[in-house]
């Protein structure tokens, strides 16, 4: 929709209008450090204030800038038809399904009680972490994240020194563990929906098991260093303080399966597999929704009061991208409308398209960042060796170029906070047992000093080009 609306303007939007959504970055970034508002940010609806103050600011935007009147047409009706597409497209069509899926994923594993804490070794924690990063590709990085960051919390929390491991965890589990499958992560969804293969990404084993790998790897170190330094007595308690791992509420397998399901065939834009019936709209969130529903009626509340389960991260999550999603329309039309300007410069390289898609997803959201790249990487007039064909579109596209936009939407939406949904409610859980979280640019120090490092090296690796 934002492509045509470029399309038929006179001009894409001036870089000016990219502050309301610079200024959405800053707000996550400051305002918790600043002692006039970190209390005030504290509150949910105080998140929703700002989002919907800067969201109106795009609003008004697009109400007034006038581009593509018909002859007759005033400025007024041409606005509120302008705005009206922009929050189809932003809301309608990309938050609503987005929050949808996280919700239903966040209330079915939220129901699921893993018991136990364990000895709080670097060698307990890695394998945590490794569960963590093959899970998060067949029920999301969303429903990974939720089932074991509480056992992991639990399991350290005899220690002081567990920033590092959480950090580690939304590396893992909520970001590089989900490129194996199109469920993993939402920009993967996006590429199947567009006629990529639904196994086809299971040909990013390498580069996930590399990057996972590494990323344990640095993990351990870390960790077994961190762990010698702990006081004698929060080692001694993490020795006495253990409960054997068992598991309740697995009756919520089945509302994950279904959720998946519901992901994975119920799109509107294509018929029902193996049927020639379409999907209506919303169906999918709809299924979801009753999914999540189900594991409500069905849980004993008493597991989820063990859980600690409460909406606050997920409400954290609603609130800030519901801004997120409608100021970033301005800058996703202005990368839409640069898109042949790039290609016409040279920008056809495997490693451009790692390291533009990945460093947007950063700050955009990873899934339409993901889109973006992907309409890019089809109009290059290139004769690759390999090609992957969309579904019966007649379209192609690259492979070298596809599983560098893969990579780099799926592993890069780790470097902050706002890169992938379940970043936030990670940082939030992990705030409730009492972790103090860095901040915004805090966490940006852990990941530029330990993944930007690791992804120049998987750029020499796997997408040097030719």
């Amino acid at each position: 929709m934002l492509a045509l609306l470029a399309a038929e303007a006179v001009e894409v939007p001036g870089y000016l209008w990219v502050w309301p959504f610079a200024a959405m970055l800053l707000t996550i970034a400051v305002f918790p450090l600043l002692e006039r508002t970190r209390h005030w940010w504290e509150h949910n609806r105080n998140k929703l204030v700002v989002s919907c103050v800067l969201g109106s600011i795009t609003l008004i935007y697009y109400g007034t800038r006038g581009y593509g009147l018909k002859a007759g047409e005033d400025v007024s009706a041409a606005g509120i038809a302008t705005v009206g597409a922009v929050l189809h497209h932003a809301i309608l069509a990309e938050y609503v399904p987005f929050i949808v899926l996280l919700l239903s994923l966040y209330i079915i594993a939220g129901g699921i009680v893993v018991r136990g804490d364990l000895r709080a070794t670097p060698r307990t924690n890695t394998i945590i972490l490794a569960l963590g990063s093959l899970m998060a590709s067949f029920i999301g990085t969303t429903g990974a994240a939720m089932v074991l960051i509480r056992v992991l919390l639990r399991t350290n929390l005899e220690r002081r020194h567990r920033v590092h491991t959480v950090v580690f965890f939304i590396f893992l589990v909520a970001n590089i563990g989900g490129c194996l499958l199109p469920i993993g992560d939402p920009p993967l969804f996006l590429g199947y929906l567009r006629g990529v293969h639904f196994f086809w990404t299971l040909r990013l084993v390498r580069e996930w098991a590399f990057v996972v790998a590494a990323t344990l790897a640095i993990y351990y170190v870390w960790d077994t260093w961190a762990y010698q330094r702990e006081p004698a007595e929060a080692r001694r308690l993490d020795q006495v303080q253990v409960e054997p791992l068992s598991v309740s509420g697995l009756l919520n397998l089945i509302w994950l399966v279904g959720v998946v399901a519901a992901v994975a065939t119920l799109d509107p834009s294509r018929p029902f597999p193996g049927t020639q019936w379409r999907p209506p709209p919303y169906l999918r969130e709809i299924v979801q929704l009753a999914m999540a529903g189900g594991s409500l009626l069905t849980t004993p509340r008493r597991l989820r009061q063990e859980n600690q389960f409460n909406y606050a991260a997920i409400g954290e999550v609603a609130c800030l991208f519901v801004g997120i999603f409608i100021t970033m329309q301005v800058p996703i039309e202005i990368l839409h409308a640069a898109g042949p300007r790039m290609a016409a410069s040279g920008f056809v390289q495997p490693w451009h398209f790692f390291w533009a898609t990945g460093l947007l997803s950063s700050f955009l959201d990873n899934a339409p960042t993901y889109v973006v790249y992907f309409e890019t990487a089809i109009s290059l007039p290139l004769a690759p060796a390999s090609v992957v064909a969309l579904g019966n579109s007649g379209r192609v596209i690259d492979e070298a170029l596809l599983t560098a936009i893969s990579c780099g939407a799926v592993f890069m939406g780790a470097n902050t906070y706002i890169g992938n949904g379940p970043n936030f409610m990670v940082k939030a859980i992990a705030e409730q047992y009492g972790v103090r979280m860095p901040s915004f640019f805090g966490y940006m120090l852990y990941s530029g000093a330990l993944l930007l490092p690791l992804f120049v090296l998987v750029t020499l690796i796997f997408f040097r080009g030719s």
